[in-house]
């Protein structure tokens, strides 16, 4: 019987992820009224994001019907507009929960939010049971289902009315057994931009795990029109893109226009709408450069954008898709050095042939070491810190592209005195104007990321490092 005056309260189970909720019934001589879902309270309770995309209700005439025990590729809300049933779940889900089972009562009080790959199964109690549930994913026949065997001698689910005199499907008497059941893999993730300085990083972080794949350019064209039919989006749980284009000057040509706003804009703005969809996390890596660097002390990560050039233009607008995303981490990041062609390793080179370079001294930040950045998206991925924009840098002192160089020359043995110090204006004019806007102050505040729990390696060691292993 429906309980009334019960508190909104979210219960853990046994299986991980599987919850109870309890739901406040309001009553009187004339029925009873209930918030079957209400997203801002729920999540607020302890849910997990969740946004549905269909309703099924099943509706039983007689007590003894029992379903199941079926595992879908989608997160489920199951409640019940009348009648009673006995639930029971069982984890089918790769690692140590596998076979793990949970068993409760469910009424119009009490509703269980389903993980993907967890099974599900009841049994009505009373006559006339209207059992109704929300999905995240659109049923469809190309989608994998699990299913298990309603008398699995291993799960050993006690049912309150015995199988026997049960009304069940034929069908779900001839599902496998716990020991034929392959157990259902976790949703992958997808690094883009894997050729880049910071996909090489991820690579070396998250390893070849074989839950994480990774897409160069020539594996997967983000500018392809197709790209929202371009994998089955429904396998996989996270996109990490560290793809972009970065060619700052080449952006302020028609050409190179162009393809920053295909790449940084329409594309993102693409896997925004593919992660909203699939209820995928998103991790999108920004700049500095949605900044125009007028700020006189660091930038915080809800300071509004204001971009001088074509590139700044284009993250900054990818950057507003992105938040869109329920599910989203949007790194903001600054001067990156990894693997390939970099600053650093222009001067380390410079520095070993004798060249003498000017260098601007008006620009400060914070350089990024490629690794360093690859473990704090690691970090808030593995955390499941809350969602949202988040500066990543190295720690320690701002500095000029000039003192930078300088710190290379030193720590590769040469004279530091070496570096003639230039303005931005300078530099700008002896480049024939192919050189873009730039801001002069890219300081971002490190202040969310460390209260996250990743506290950013200093710069000066990140950089001493890298120059003995480059």
């Amino acid at each position: 019987m429906t309980s009334f005056g019960k508190p909104l309260r979210v219960s853990r189970t046994g299986i991980d992820g599987l919850l109870l909720v309890d739901l406040p019934v309001h009553g009187d001589t004339r029925g009873w009224f209930k918030e079957n879902w209400q997203q801002e309270k729920l999540t607020a309770a302890g849910l997990p994001p969740f946004v549905p995309v269909q309703q099924n209700i099943s509706f039983n005439h007689q007590a003894g019907t029992t379903r199941g025990i079926h595992a879908e590729p989608w997160d489920k809300w199951v409640s019940l507009a009348t009648g009673r049933v006995f639930g029971a779940w069982v984890d089918l889900r790769e690692g140590r929960g596998f076979g793990r089972v949970h068993t409760a009562e469910l009424d119009a009080s009490r509703a269980v939010f389903v993980p993907r790959g967890v099974g599900n199964a009841f049994q009505t109690l009373e006559p006339g049971t209207a059992y109704t549930y929300l999905v995240t994913d659109h049923w469809s026949p190309e989608a994998v289902y699990t299913f298990l065997h309603l008398a699995d001698e291993t799960v050993a689910i006690d049912w309150p009315i015995p199988l026997e005199e049960a009304i069940v499907s034929v069908k779900d008497t001839t599902h496998p057994r716990l020991a034929q059941v392959s157990p259902i893999l976790p949703r992958k993730t997808l690094v883009l931009g894997a050729g880049g300085q910071l996909g090489r990083a991820l690579h070396d972080v998250f390893g070849d795990d074989h839950g994480v794949e990774y897409a160069a350019r020539s594996d997967l064209d983000l500018t392809d029109p197709a790209l929202a039919t371009a994998r089955q989006w429904s396998d996989y749980g996270t996109i990490i893109n560290a793809a972009a284009y970065t060619a700052v000057d080449t952006a302020e040509t028609p050409e190179g226009r162009r393809a920053a706003w295909a790449v940084n804009a329409t594309a993102v703005a693409t896997l925004a709408k593919i992660a909203t969809e699939h209820r995928l996390t998103l991790v999108h890596v920004s700049t500095d450069y949605v900044y125009d660097g007028t700020k006189p002390g660091p930038y915080r990560e809800d300071d509004l954008p204001t971009p001088l050039g074509v590139y700044g233009q284009s993250k900054a607008a990818g950057d507003a898709a992105v938040s869109t995303v329920p599910r989203h981490y949007l790194i903001r990041t600054s001067w990156v050095v990894g693997e390939g062609s970099n600053f650093v390793r222009t001067m380390a080179t410079l520095a070993r042939r004798g060249t003498n370079p000017r260098v601007v001294a008006d620009q400060t930040g914070r350089p990024t070491f490629a690794p360093d950045l690859a473990a704090g998206i690691r970090h808030l991925l593995h955390t499941h810190a809350p969602y949202g924009t988040y500066n990543l840098t190295n720690a320690g002192p701002p500095l000029s592209w000039a003192d930078l160089a300088r710190f290379v020359f030193h720590a590769t043995g040469h004279d530091p005195t070496r570096i003639t110090e230039v303005t931005t204006a300078e530099y700008a004019a002896s480049t024939n104007g192919t050189f873009a806007p730039r801001p002069a102050n890219s300081l971002l505040d490190l202040t969310k990321i460390t209260a996250a729990g990743h506290d950013p390696r200093e710069g000066f060691t990140a950089l001493a490092e890298y120059l003995q292993q480059s």
